[in-house]
């Protein structure tokens, strides 16, 4: 079930899986005050196929002596109300950005959504050209060193 809102641009953040689940994993970190920032401040953005990824990695059985069946069930059902959800468009989905295409469906993501931020800690994604894309595409410290992250 999706929860179909209107959120400002500036607000919009799309978050990469593995700062969601870094943020579990270690509360004190930088991606976790990501999250917490995003959650009361922005609104995350996710596609059916960005909730798709981080609901598969989150169940993967490496995770199961650091995450609770309980936590993780928490994470999904924190992320699925309070994000903006959006479709891809065709024309959209069918640009290519990464190395790894499999990381464009977040780059889609924050251009559907008019996002504008990117947050990952994924290299592939980290040194795609976002000049004139209209997204930032930031590590986690980078976004808390920002100014105007969620500001």
């Amino acid at each position: 079930m999706k929860a179909e809102t209107r959120h400002p641009p500036a607000n919009r953040v799309v978050i990469d899986t593995n700062v969601w689940l870094s943020a579990a994993l270690v509360p004190g970190g930088a991606p976790s005050q990501v999250v917490r920032r995003v959650l009361a401040q922005g609104v995350p953005v996710f596609s059916d196929a960005t909730f798709a990824e981080l609901e598969t990695r989150i169940w993967k059985p490496k995770f199961d002596r650091y995450l609770s069946m309980a936590a993780r069930q928490g994470i999904l059902h924190d992320a699925r109300a309070l994000s903006h959800w959006v479709d891809t468009p065709a024309a959209v989905a069918a640009q290519r950005f990464s190395r790894d295409v499999d990381d464009d469906k977040f780059i889609h993501v924050a251009l559907a959504s008019a996002a504008a931020w990117l947050v990952t800690g994924d290299q592939d994604l980290r040194v795609v050209p976002h000049e004139g894309l209209g997204v930032r595409i930031l590590t986690p410290a980078q976004a808390l060193a920002a100014p105007d992250f969620c500001a």
